[in-house]
């Protein structure tokens, strides 16, 4: 079993299976990752573009290849020097399984009535599926009604489709049910061929989906390995603001969100906040004040679409609904770590009574309960805490505020305009070496790409607000989407009219001013699609022409700091050249292979790419991380770190580097042993003021001593050296020692 040093994200679908991930091994070991890693594998609902509906834990999907086409894939891609790592989904299933039909039928005498987390009413589970008038039909030992099925007779009840359901569920959606892994017994049945794929040496890493939705995810962590030994493991946590992955967590990190913020604000200008705040309000009618929208927002799904968590919370704490909902709606976090017969940890109760001291009194008390009430409090409180961020935050509130909608990702805080470097560096310092980084996912809002010519606008909002106001003019639809329609068609461009309303649909559908999933408005759907049929008939194009060189400086900047960071970087499907997707199900079209370079940008995307994760398989997860300073006029519009070995430790005062401090990811960090180091990445930052002001002038980086080659050009470089002789040829350079 090998650790993974990099990873590729495949998206496997019915037309994308194994033998196709097997044919594109020589690709993606010429790209330089390590480890290929793919979406769920397991049996799910047939036709499923994703795989987290799963319907059967003990096959592999046969849609993909079954059992035969996984182990023939590993072997191909072994031969090829890679490894595989795959994402599991251990909190939730899809409703049509063969154990839920067990349960429905036999009720709590069914062997897997302990595999579901179930809230019985008179021995029987609430299923929202009735939609009409339609009176279901018996059919022998089945009840049909539409395209449901359940057995005849049975321990349930048909309720309303807008009624929750009488089980926990992931999110809002009524056909994903929870499930209990915190029982062994659940852990190890839906585990079982993972722990065959692990035994046999064909998997060596994990990905963990929604944590946050498990009773105790330390506790299902700490199950899980001590199954499966020192095996690779990630988790989907979100991380919001300073917020740090629990220590007691036993896992290698996180699958990188906080990471993809952080990097993204290192390329957008704080000096942008004040001018495209003020667009953007004057245009939506929104409030400056983003933190008002998302209480708003979350207020509102609680009342949409969770209702029944709010009940079952109410009768477990005595609590009225609606102090249930405002301390929901106050948690600032997808989850407080809190486990059942534990002290609360000091920045739990932080949190927590944060959130109530914001609300009704009522809310104090209900907070003593959360803290150190039940165990079924505590933990169902904390259950509902993810779906409400979730639903409440990246499916509304983001789709409503969007000054620049490169700031609206999953764990972001779109009114935090930009990073110092000197926190990046911070931040760096204090990451689990192993953990995941990431600029693209199968569930951001918007590619790496398009945010790269995105944070372009918070240098240019004078000229941006020009383009606007010109578009505006010529057609508009709804004053509080056509902003958005604006920054996304730009940024993706080019962009079908097809592609861009199906967006447009998407964004609509999640702000919830005009419509909704569950409320839908025919009239306005067909006006929207006339306006995206309108809108890419403008030169909005020529915009987005103006700004690429600039873009194109961001692109490679984010990808070279990401893939040179401490961590295990990730590369999305595709991302190894341009990428200007928008969100799913956008995002998740067919890649074709090899990548062939098509423009300037795809080729340098490529060069960094493939250059950045070859010198990584050289150094190593453990190399430490140095910061560097520039030093002159143009100093803050460069990045640049050191990483390898013991390299000499640095900490970051005023901008400058200081020797002497504890190694930044491990290492002595002893002065005079700088030698060490042996890779440094440099990436130009905010290029629209940099030109503006005329270059980098007389500014220069002091490089580790020795002799260094940089992978992208060539040259090689020693000592003091100018950035405008560094940077000549691209936006950023990747430096290997050279005499070793």
């Amino acid at each position: 079993m090998s650790r993974p040093l990099s990873t590729y994200r495949v998206q496997l679908t019915p037309d994308f299976g194994f033998a196709q991930v097997a044919q594109i091994a020589g690709h993606l070991r010429d790209l330089g990752v390590t480890h290929v890693y793919l979406s769920p594998i397991l049996q799910a609902t047939p036709g499923s573009l994703h795989g987290y509906d799963v319907t059967d834990h003990s096959r592999i999907r046969e849609e993909f290849g079954g059992a035969k086409g996984f182990r023939e894939m590993a072997e191909q891609l072994a031969a090829h020097d890679l490894g595989i790592v795959v994402d599991i989904v251990p909190n939730h299933m899809n409703t049509t399984n063969a154990q839920f039909w067990s349960v429905l039928r036999d009720g709590t005498a069914s062997p897997y009535a302990r595999w579901f987390d179930i809230e019985w009413e008179d021995g029987k589970v609430a299923l929202p599926v009735l939609g009409d008038d339609t009176e279901p039909v018996v059919d022998g030992d089945v009840l049909r009604y539409h395209e449901h099925e359940f057995p005849h007779p049975g321990h349930y009840r048909l309720v309303d489709w807008r009624e929750g359901p009488g089980y926990r569920r992931f999110f809002d959606v009524s056909t994903l049910i929870g499930l209990r892994v915190e029982d062994p017994e659940v852990l190890f049945a839906t585990h079982e061929v993972i722990f065959w794929l692990l035994d046999e040496g064909l998997v060596d890493g994990l990905r963990i989906d929604h944590p946050d939705g498990l009773a105790e995810p330390r506790g299902y962590l700490e199950r899980l390995r001590a199954r499966t030994g020192d095996t690779w493991t990630v988790v989907e946590k979100i991380l919001i603001g300073g917020e740090r992955l629990p220590e007691d967590w036993p896992c290698d990190g996180t699958t990188g969100y906080e990471v993809l913020n952080r990097v993204n604000g290192l390329f957008v200008d704080p000096a942008g906040a004040p001018p495209l705040v003020e667009l953007f309000t004057r245009l939506t009618g929104q409030p400056a004040d983003y933190r008002e929208v998302v209480a708003r927002s979350k207020s509102e799904v609680l009342d949409l679409f969770f209702g029944a968590e709010v009940r079952r919370l109410a009768q477990a704490t005595g609590a009225e609904p609606e102090t249930v909902a405002e301390l929901l709606a106050a948690m600032p976090v997808y989850r407080a770590y809190i486990v059942p017969g534990e002290p609360p940890p000091p920045e739990s109760v932080e949190i927590v009574e944060q959130a109530a001291a914001a609300c009704s009194p009522a809310a104090q008390r209900l907070a003593q309960q959360v803290l150190y009430g039940p165990p079924e409090v505590v933990t169902r409180f904390q259950q509902a805490c993810g779906p409400v961020m979730a639903k409440g935050v990246e499916d509304t509130a983001l789709y409503r505020w969007f000054p620049l909608s490169c700031l609206n990702e999953v764990g972001g805080e779109p009114d935090v305009f930009g990073i110092p470097v000197e926190e990046f560096h911070a931040f760096c310092a204090q990451m689990r070496p192993h953990s995941m980084t990431t600029l693209s996912t199968h569930d951001t809002k918007r590619s790496e790409d398009v945010r790269a010519r995105l944070s372009v606008l918070s240098e240019l909002p004078e000229e941006w607000e020009e383009a606007v106001t010109a578009w505006s003019s010529a057609v508009s639809h709804d004053p509080h989407l056509d902003y958005l329609a604006w920054q996304n068609l730009m940024a993706a461009w080019p962009i079908s009219a097809d592609r861009f309303a199906g967006y447009l649909l998407k964004a609509a559908r999640e702000a919830k001013t005009a419509i909704s999933w569950v409320d839908p408005d025919p009239g306005y759907e067909q006006r929207l699609r006339d306006f995206a049929e309108a809108a890419v008939k403008l030169p909005v194009g020529e915009f987005t022409s103006r700004i690429d060189r600039y873009a194109m400086s961001n692109s490679l900047g984010a990808k070279l700091v990401q893939l040179m960071m401490p961590g295990v970087p990730d590369v999305y499907q595709g991302n190894e050249t341009t990428d200007f997707s928008l969100v799913d199900p956008d995002n998740r079209r067919p890649v074709s292979y090899p990548r062939t370079p098509a423009s300037e940008w795809d080729a340098a995307k490529l060069l960094v790419t493939t250059q950045a994760l070859r010198l990584r398989r050289r150094l190593g997860a453990d190399a430490a991380y140095t910061p560097l300073a520039a030093d002159g006029e143009a100093a803050e519009h460069v990045i640049a770190f050191a990483r390898g070995g013991g390299a000499f430790a640095g900490s970051v005062t005023d901008g400058a580097l200081t020797t002497g401090g504890p190694a930044a990811a491990g290492g002595t960090g002893t002065p005079g042993d700088e030698g060490r180091a042996r890779a440094v990445a440099v990436a130009t930052r905010l290029p629209v003021r940099l030109y503006r002001r005329g270059g980098w002038g007389a500014t220069t980086l002091t490089l580790p001593p020795g002799s260094w080659r940089d992978l992208l050009t060539g040259a090689v470089h020693t000592g003091r050296v100018p950035l405008a002789h560094l940077l000549n040829r691209h936006p950023v350079a990747l430096l290997e020692r050279h005499d070793l």
